[in-house]
């Protein structure tokens, strides 16, 4: 794998080196042999690639030389100085010879990133254990995303089931409510009128002189009225009697009990009377 970094790295510094080595022949042969441009040269392209050399033999080891790196670059620079020099001294061709006057630069760099490569490099078995984690920790995420999409699904049509029961249910209220409005509305227009107030008051006992008496509901029992019937053919309480106990559990507890819990009293206790005699009772002993 390192290939992919290594291989332009070195070829970016051979053909560095190679077009230093030639600026230098051609720049200086004028001036000077040519046997010497060719020393000044390869004394340019030796230092760079010593100090390459040596670098690299560090970076296997695991060490680093900040000074090795810095004459490094000084001879990449003066490569690249060299380059620039003659591209300015060159009437003809200036714009090519400083298009290419950055490969010096450009190869250390290639040399940096190869070396940046190889410190973090890993091994297959670490890069397939670290794409295991990864997809694991992608899968549990879009797992843990699902559920709770599903679970804010399911709480909104829950909500939405609940809203709608409780406006039928209020609907329902409002409608009952308004029924009875409208009956005891009703029923206190009767108990008010002139006409229908006697009328009720005449077939109630009244409870207080000048008052319209309170209504009493009907008492149900669960009792078989052939059973009753039978008991009391058996043996029948007298009216005196009757009257007498009647009295008795009406004056048990201050206020005095009302007929349902007198009738449920004196059918707690034990004693059989029909619905009819019970309530005639009753009336004698409130009138008396």
């Amino acid at each position: 794998m390192s290939a992919k970094t290594v291989l332009p790295a070195v070829g970016m510094t051979a053909v560095s080196m190679v077009l230093t080595l030639a600026v230098v022949v051609m720049w200086l042969g004028v001036a000077m042999p040519w046997p010497v441009a060719v020393v000044v040269g390869l004394g340019i392209d030796g230092g760079w690639l010593a100090t390459l050399a040596y670098e690299r033999r560090l970076a296997a080891q695991g060490d680093h030389s900040t000074p090795v790196t810095a004459v490094g670059w000084s001879f990449g620079l003066i490569a690249t100085g060299v380059l620039i020099a003659h591209a300015l001294t060159v009437e003809e061709s200036a714009g090519a010879w400083l298009a290419v006057a950055w490969l010096p630069i450009a190869a250390k760099a290639l040399w940096l990133v190869h070396g940046l490569w190889e410190r973090t490099a890993l091994t297959g078995e670490a890069l397939d254990a670290i794409q295991g984690i990864q997809q694991e920790a992608r899968d549990e995420a879009a797992v843990a995303r699902a559920r709770l999409r599903a679970e804010a699904s399911t709480e909104e049509t829950r909500l939405t089931a609940v809203t709608q029961a409780g406006a039928r249910v209020a609907h329902v209220q409002a409608r009952t409510a308004n029924t009875l409005s409208r009956a005891w509305s009703t029923l206190e227009s009767a108990r008010q009128g002139e006409d229908t107030g006697p009328a009720l008051t005449s077939v109630t006992t009244p409870v207080t002189p000048g008052v319209t008496p309170r209504w009493e509901l009907p008492f149900w029992s669960s009792a078989d009225p052939g059973s009753t019937l039978s008991l009391e053919s058996a043996g029948a309480l007298t009216d005196r009697v009757l009257d007498v106990l009647v009295d008795q559990i009406r004056h048990s507890e201050t206020p005095a009990l009302s007929y349902r819990e007198m009738a449920a009293r004196f059918r707690t206790a034990g004693h059989s009377a029909s619905e009819v005699r019970l309530r005639a009772a009753w009336k004698r002993v409130v009138a008396a």
